[in-house]
Parts: C-alpha cells; sequence; structure tokens
C-alpha cells in the first residue's frame, strides 16, 4: 500500500518575526481595552465549512468560554476534547476552517490561538487568511474548498501544547467579513480569537435611533474596576444571554462604601436618547443601585475612572434580579443638550449586570 507524505517544507513554518508574538500574560492585556473579539460566538459569529473534524467539533473553536478538561471521558470519535481536532494522517498539506464574522465587517489587531488541553495533538502550526466578501451569496462563495479570494492575515507560526499563544498584527489591514484558520498538517486547538475592530454600517438616516454602546457598533468596554466572575465585554453583547455566566460580574465586597465601575467607549459620539440596565440571570448577586455618568472626549484619549471630565447622566436608581430597566429622557439629566463618547456605569455596592446598552443618535 502506498502511504502519502508530506514534505517538511509544507508543515514547519516560514520565517516569522520575532516581535510579533505576545506573552501569555499579557495577552488580555494587550488585546482587552481597545479591540473585541471579531470571531465570537457570543457576537453571531458561525463556522461555515471545514475539511474536517473528527474527533472535536470546529464550532468549539469560537466559544467565548474558557476551554474545560473532561479526562477519562470518551465518546464514539475517541477522548472528549473542547475544541476542533481532526484525523490523524491529513494527506493534504493543512486543515482548514472557514468563519463569518459577528460583525458587518471588521479591522483585525491580533490573532489569539489556545491549545488548551492539547498535548501530543496539538495542532503545530497555524496560518490565518481574511476576505471582504459582501454579495448576497458571500457565505456560500467563501465556504468552497477551490475560493481563491484568500489574502494573507497571519503567516504561518509555530504553536505548543496546551497554551495560550498570540501575535499582533502589525501594518494596516483592510476590512474583512470572513476568515480561514489552517492548521499544518493537522491536529487539535481549543479556542481561536480574532482582536479588532467592529466597522459598522451606520444607518442613512441620521435621526435613527441606534445602540452605539453594542459590541457590534464599535462598542468597547475599556476598563473596570473589578471582573472577578464575569468579564466587562459581556456587558456590550447582543441579546440578553443564557445564564449568569455571559455578563459582568464582581466580587463581593466587604468594605462600607464600596463601589464598581465600568468603562464603556461608544461606537461614535452619541446624543443618547435612552439607557437600558439589565439584570438577567442575576437573581440573588443584582446590585442594590447604579449610577450613569458620561463624558466627551477628543480623538483616541483615555478616561480614568476619577477623571473630573465625567458629569452626572443619571442619579442613583435602584435595581432588582433578573430585568431590563429602562431610562429615558425623564429620568437622564440634560441629555438634550449635550453629545458624549465614553459611559461609565457604577453598581453599588457590587453584583452583577447582564447587559449596559446606550441609544441615541450619532452627533455629527
Amino acid at each position: 500500500m502506498d502511504i502519502q507524505t508530506l514534505s517538511p517544507e509544507l508543515v514547519l513554518p516560514a520565517e516569522q518575526p520575532l516581535d510579533d508574538a505576545v506573552s501569555s500574560e499579557l495577552i488580555d492585556k494587550t488585546f482587552s481595552s481597545d479591540c473585541i473579539d471579531l470571531a465570537s460566538a457570543a457576537l453571531t459569529s458561525r463556522i461555515l465549512a471545514f475539511s474536517d473534524e473528527f474527533f472535536a467539533n470546529a464550532s468549539n473553536l469560537i466559544n467565548p468560554r474558557v476551554p474545560i478538561h473532561r479526562p477519562g471521558v470518551f465518546v464514539p470519535s475517541g477522548a472528549w476534547y473542547d475544541g476542533w481536532e481532526t484525523r490523524r494522517h491529513n494527506t493534504e498539506p493543512f486543515d482548514w476552517v472557514v468563519i463569518r464574522l459577528g460583525v458587518a465587517s471588521g479591522r483585525p489587531k491580533g490573532v489569539e490561538i489556545n491549545t488548551a488541553f492539547f498535548n501530543g495533538n496539538e495542532a503545530p502550526v497555524i496560518s490565518v487568511d481574511g476576505c471582504y466578501e459582501t454579495a448576497e451569496d458571500a457565505d456560500n462563495l467563501v465556504a468552497e474548498k477551490g475560493f481563491n479570494g484568500w489574502s494573507e492575515v497571519l503567516g504561518k507560526r509555530s504553536c505548543g501544547p496546551s497554551q495560550r499563544q498570540a501575535w499582533k498584527l502589525e501594518g494596516t489591514h483592510g476590512s474583512l467579513t470572513h476568515v480561514r484558520l489552517r492548521m499544518w498538517p493537522d491536529g487539535g486547538i481549543a479556542r481561536f480569537r480574532l482582536y479588532g475592530d467592529a466597522v459598522p454600517v451606520w444607518p442613512s438616516d441620521l435621526t435613527q435611533e441606534v445602540e452605539l454602546s453594542a459590541a457590534v457598533m464599535g462598542g468597547i468596554a475599556e476598563s473596570c474596576s473589578d471582573q472577578h466572575f464575569g468579564g466587562k465585554e459581556n456587558l456590550l453583547l447582543p441579546g440578553r444571554g443564557v445564564d449568569m455566566g455571559d455578563g459582568w460580574e464582581t466580587k463581593r465586597s466587604r468594605v462600607e462604601g464600596h463601589t464598581d465601575w465600568v468603562i464603556v467607549k461608544l461606537g461614535a459620539r452619541t446624543k443618547v436618547s435612552r439607557i437600558v440596565i439589565d439584570t438577567a440571570h442575576f437573581r440573588g448577586n443584582f446590585p442594590q443601585g447604579v449610577r450613569v455618568e458620561a463624558a466627551k472626549l477628543e480623538g483616541n484619549n483615555v478616561v480614568a475612572h476619577d477623571d473630573p471630565a465625567w458629569s452626572e447622566l443619571l442619579p442613583v436608581h435602584k435595581v432588582g434580579p433578573d430585568q431590563a430597566f429602562e431610562f429615558g429622557k425623564d429620568t437622564l439629566l440634560k441629555v438634550e443638550e449635550r453629545d458624549f463618547t465614553h459611559m461609565k456605569l457604577t453598581i453599588i455596592p457590587d453584583g452583577g449586570v447582564k447587559r449596559f446598552r446606550v441609544f441615541g443618535t450619532r452627533a455629527l
């Protein structure tokens, strides 16, 4: 029987720069304050096609939650893994998966590959390609194995076993609607993250109300006092989520007068019409009160939580469990007279909030 083998040059990485890698302990710090995960399933990203997923499903790649391990658990295909794993002995140069991003389009700034719990079966080498396709049948077009509209986003990079690894994308990358992750020649990857900026499609009617805080419209949770149980970025996701795990939740406070806060950069300068603070699924750990302040900054300036630029937009209001609380112009302070670029939500004294939604019109 003839066995097809791969030449080393097809598997080994090409020459790669040494200064684009981000150490695992700096990944969150590098990308969390000015990027979103464009490929997250929480933003409705989806898998369109793949070469193989014999051992573990490709859809696991875009799961926003941290990978888990179930040692000793077996399924009909083999050991259970929380990731994407293909067959051994691939006769093609690489396995691949095509992903439709969860935003209209996005500009990538970084890539993360997490091989958590893949040890001995991890993908040794990866690369990433992208394209911008908006035709009516774009998803079907890019899902074809023979689609030739890909351009390189990240060249071949080596991966290690059971670890987070990331790379900054240097230079200017255009907007993308789809990406293709390749692993050379086969193996397993737990999670794939594509960090970057959303490029929204704005309504032509400038008076149309838009959710300017939404991640898909360019909103970013820049900083917070604490996110012990749930990340700040969850506040800006679409929908009301599925459980407490996809909201923002802080640790219990033990100091009198304590408050927690989160700062959100809006997708554009905004004339605010209403604010929604949703405590969905938080039934015994919702905050006792909330307050919203706003600021207007020029350029890419960053605002600290105690900056004098903040002005009160919503005075302290009591909230309750598992409910969306809406505050309109009858409650918000002088919103007709002002426009803003940033919002600060303060919770008293601590707890969990599912979504923070700021609606309004763009101030051009």
